[in-house]
């Protein structure tokens, strides 16, 4: 079970079909890299890794988010040096299936974006818009992330990219082995955007590292100004705050300047967009960052790449 919220978890499955290791160990899959011609070893020390590579690459201008912190969650029948030792087991596990993703998107130059956010704040709507708009600038690849239903996935196929489906069950988030079993299925390529829509969910993600370059969070202007304090882990380790659905604004009593002030009174460096998924406001200067970290990390690759070939 999730040692964070006590959701249940080996029910995940990836478009029909149960997730288990062999499937990110099969051929050209996501753990042996051997799909991208990268023959060393993926399971690598943190601080043998590229900078590019470290966990939570920052945007320019914004620092790495923190580490994740114990839950603390009670549970009759288990003492809390038990429940700590659980979760540290728990996390520990995932970051090194992170660190593995992470090493694959470092060497082959795909920019990950881990999006999460509150049921309904409109994330796919939000993907399928910007894919539309990069007008095929760069690949896209998408891991959508649902308790039930492939329903988000049809929804972007419907764009012309690639999705696959990962149905979590009784789980309230994604984790990192699921992100590779899902990669060894997805294959994208080289210099790609990988956008992961985790499942609405304001809590749990924020403590599962996926091998993402940054955590994007999507806020409507419909879930009160409120939630960056009641949620403030989550907004801690976002690199970009997405205020979505701002075309609905003349109709709600939202204020702006607070949600932001809130957002910003938790984490000072939060970049903040505003954006519409509907009119496309605010979506070019969205567009803008993404492009930058695309570029960010297909330079990096090169010249990782560069330096292996003169060894």
């Amino acid at each position: 079970m999730c040692n964070t919220c006590g959701c249940g978890t080996g029910e995940a499955r990836l478009e029909g079909m149960a997730l288990h290791d062999r499937h990110v160990q099969s051929a050209g899959g996501a753990q042996d890299g051997s799909r991208y011609g990268i023959r060393a070893p993926l399971r690598v020390r943190r601080d043998a890794m590229p900078p590019d590579a470290a966990p939570s690459a920052p945007v320019p201008g914004r620092e790495s988010a923190p580490a994740p912190e114990p839950a603390h969650v009670h549970v009759p029948g288990l003492t809390p040096a038990r429940m700590l030792r659980i979760e540290q087991d728990i996390l520990a596990k995932n970051d090194g299936y992170a660190m593995d993703n992470r090493a694959v998107f470092a060497q082959t130059g795909i920019f990950a974006l881990n999006l999460v956010s509150s049921p309904g704040a409109g994330k796919t709507s939000l993907l399928v818009r910007t894919i539309r708009m990069l007008g095929g600038r760069y690949p896209v690849a998408v891991i959508e992330g649902d308790q039930q239903t492939s329903n988000d996935a049809e929804r972007i196929r419907a764009t012309g990219a690639p999705a696959v489906q990962i149905n979590t069950g009784k789980g309230c988030h994604l984790d990192a082995h699921m992100v590779a079993g899902a990669l060894s299925r997805l294959s994208p390529p080289r210099d790609a955007i990988l956008m992961i829509e985790n499942v609405g969910n304001l809590v749990c993600p924020a403590g599962f590292d996926l091998g993402e370059a940054h955590k994007v969070l999507v806020l409507s202007v419909t879930e009160g100004e409120d939630k960056p304090l009641k949620y403030p882990d989550m907004f801690r380790r976002a690199s970009l705050l997405l205020l979505n659905k701002i075309d609905l604004l003349p109709y709600l009593e939202f204020d702006v300047a607070l949600c932001i002030a809130n957002a910003r009174r938790t984490n000072p460096d939060l970049r903040i967009i505003a954006v519409s998924a509907t009119t496309g406001e605010g979506m070019p200067e969205w567009l803008a960052w993404l492009e930058q970290g695309a570029r960010a990390a297909r330079e990096a690759a090169g010249a990782d790449m560069t330096m292996t070939a003169e060894a």
